[in-house]
């Protein structure tokens, strides 16, 4: 595709400096054309018309010469502007074109001259023909020059564009690193500058979200002592919740930090997709699980089980009941049965990923369950895809790889060891 599209670029550029060669080879063709048919023709009616004024001379001296008196075929134009009193050359278009040179003599007679244009014809074609070649050659090697010019040019635009979108599917190592001076140069250097400036503010980003989390996880432990010695009562069932739930946010947030900081490595074993399933969402008793077709693949199981236990976890928060897990193979389908993503919440899923602590139009918030799910996916390499199906309500679809690669890809797409 991206091929293609360089190879457009070429024929694009190639067609545009062809036809701008083909415009001046003509333009400039047209012009010797009339320079020289007009120069041809000034030249042969002096010529014919100093001849004629010798034939005048010696028609007064009674000498014989080429010319005559009154010939067959005089054109009218020629033989009314002679008698009008004018001297006249004159050319005689057709198959077989005549110049003609007339002037009025004694007694009101018209004495000319005539001469075949033959031979300044055929020049002026033989002329037009070479103009012709060599317009083409020019217009082809123009063409070649523009072709290659256009491929590079196209190659080298499509190169700042690849790495444009590495750099926006989280390849932040990607660098067009240009060469030259032009504009796709600057282009390119723009690019990587954009990559660098994104670079700096994502690591300064993941510094500080780590740093809080770390600097929360201290006092929310002795908030959880403190708690245990609280009197029960309803207030401290409230605060025991409320710290369970900050506990909570503290190690999604490190999860996140640790994914982002790309140190995660996955521990791998053989097991069954159903057992998996069933275990993530054991502590979830309004989700069912149900197996068309099980499954024996390699992979981390704790990591896909906390992938499940979010997708099960958000679909309960935000759906509606029944909400079901199916397994059918390698494939795990999480769904409920409420109103469905927001549709700009699912454009962002399809783009770039859920955004942590996103709020959507219709206000309702994503938290971190979705964006550790994905990053979680992305160190199995896994695919997690996000839709609304015809039947209504969510459903996402985790598709498990039957053993981890070699390098798995980590959640900004960049690599990290399995």
């Amino acid at each position: 595709m991206r091929r293609g599209v360089a190879a457009t670029v070429g024929r694009k550029v190639t067609l545009t400096v062809a036809v701008a060669a083909l415009s001046v080879s003509t333009v400039i063709g047209v012009l010797v054309h009339r320079l020289t048919a007009s120069e041809q023709l000034t030249v042969a009616r002096s010529q014919l018309d100093q001849q004629l004024m010798s034939a005048v001379y010696d028609y007064a001296a009674a000498r014989k010469s080429p010319a005559r008196i009154n010939p067959p075929g005089l054109p009218g134009p020629v033989s009314r502007a002679v008698r009008a009193g004018t001297r006249v050359t004159y050319l005689q278009d057709g198959p077989h074109p005549v110049l003609w040179a007339a002037a009025q003599v004694a007694d009101g007679q018209v004495l000319a001259l005539s001469r075949s244009y033959a031979p300044q014809a055929r020049a002026l074609v033989s002329l037009d023909r070479t103009l012709a070649g060599v317009g083409a050659a020019a217009t082809v090697l123009v063409s070649a020059a523009g072709l290659l010019l256009g491929v590079r040019t196209g190659r080298r635009a499509m190169a700042a564009a690849r790495t444009a979108e590495r750099i926006a599917d989280g390849d932040l190592d990607a660098r067009v690193r240009p060469g030259g001076r032009d504009e796709i140069a600057r282009l390119s250097a723009a690019v990587d500058t954009m990559a660098d400036v994104l670079g700096a503010r994502l690591e300064a980003e993941r510094r500080v979200t780590a740093d809080i989390a770390h600097e929360l996880r201290t006092p929310v432990a002795g908030m959880s002592t403190a708690v245990g010695l609280l009197p029960p009562g309803p207030a401290t069932d409230l605060i025991t919740r409320s710290v369970r739930n900050l506990r909570a946010l503290v190690e999604d947030v490190l999860e996140v930090a640790r994914l982002d900081a790309q140190v995660v490595v996955p521990e791998t074993e053989r097991r069954q997709v159903s057992a998996m399933a069933r275990r993530a969402v054991a502590g979830l008793d309004e989700v069912e699980v149900h197996v068309v077709a099980d499954a024996v693949v390699t992979t981390d199981p704790r990591r896909v089980e906390r992938i499940l236990a979010n997708l099960a976890s958000n679909a309960l928060r935000h759906g509606t009941l029944p909400v079901t897990v199916e397994v059918d193979g390698p494939l795990v389908h999480v769904r409920d049965s409420g109103p469905g993503f927001p549709l700009d919440l699912l454009a962002v899923l399809h783009t770039s990923g859920p955004q942590r602590f996103r709020t959507t139009v219709a206000g309702a918030g994503t938290g971190l369950g979705l964006t550790i799910a994905v990053g979680q996916a992305r160190v199995l390499g896994a695919h997690l895809a996000f839709r609304n199906p015809p039947g209504g309500g969510a459903e996402a679809v985790l598709r498990l790889p039957d053993r981890l690669p070699d390098v798995a890809t980590g959640s900004c797409g960049r690599r990290v060891p399995s």
